[in-house]
């Protein structure tokens, strides 16, 4: 997955789209720099929003879904030509179905123990959600011990100005949800927020000095 996240680490969580404008809106994400881009399974018809997707920037992004909670909704979005599975929970028998069905997978997990199993069964990355549960200083602790390699994505609240304090602590890189798209935002609102995550991410990240 991490070809995927270079040189821009962000993942945008498209929380509510519709089908109707999701070309649009994943358009104006990914010529701002995005690369992976997740449609939550409890928007609108998200599988079709997925579809259209893939059709439209599956070459240039990574597409999948988020809010993915049974082993069926794998193989759902696998048939939606979605190539990633993002869940807020860590449950290894979803992990386990995406690494069979060929998909990248990222759980969501709250503790060291959540992380090591999810990535026993395969994960190809770690979401640390919710980030205002958890703290730059918890995650500079899981990062003694969680393999440098191994991408962590805080998820929850992130803005542009918030980044340093992660990134100091050894995060990855982000997912950003409702501060870049909600549902009714315009196109053209949603590039200028996903240009100042792109600015911001490149500013902080130079300063910072890279992480994992």
């Amino acid at each position: 997955m991490m070809p995927w996240l270079h040189p821009l680490p962000l993942v945008a969580i498209l929380r509510g789209l519709h089908p109707d404008e999701s070309v649009e809106i994943g358009t104006a994400i990914a010529d701002a720099g995005f690369r992976v881009l997740e449609v939550p399974l409890n928007s609108p018809r998200p599988f079709h929003s997925i579809r259209r997707l893939a059709d439209a920037l599956g070459t240039r992004c990574l597409i999948g879904a988020g809010t993915v909670m049974s082993v069926d909704m794998v193989q759902q979005v696998a048939d939606a030509g979605g190539r990633l599975i993002v869940m807020p929970h860590a449950d290894v028998t979803i992990i386990r179905a995406a690494k069979q069905a060929g998909l990248y997978c990222v759980p969501g997990v709250a503790t060291p123990t959540e992380a090591f199993a999810a990535l026993a069964a395969g994960a190809d990355a770690l979401k640390l959600f919710p980030a205002e549960q958890s703290s730059p200083a918890a995650l500079k602790a899981w990062r003694a011990v969680i393999p440098a390699d191994v991408a962590v994505l805080p998820v929850g609240g992130i803005a542009p100005h918030t980044m340093t304090p992660w990134l100091a602590a050894g995060a990855t890189g982000f997912g950003i949800g409702s501060s870049l798209y909600a549902p009714g935002r315009q196109a053209q609102d949603v590039a200028a927020r996903a240009q100042a995550f792109v600015d911001a991410w490149h500013g902080q990240h130079a300063s910072q000095g890279p992480h994992a």
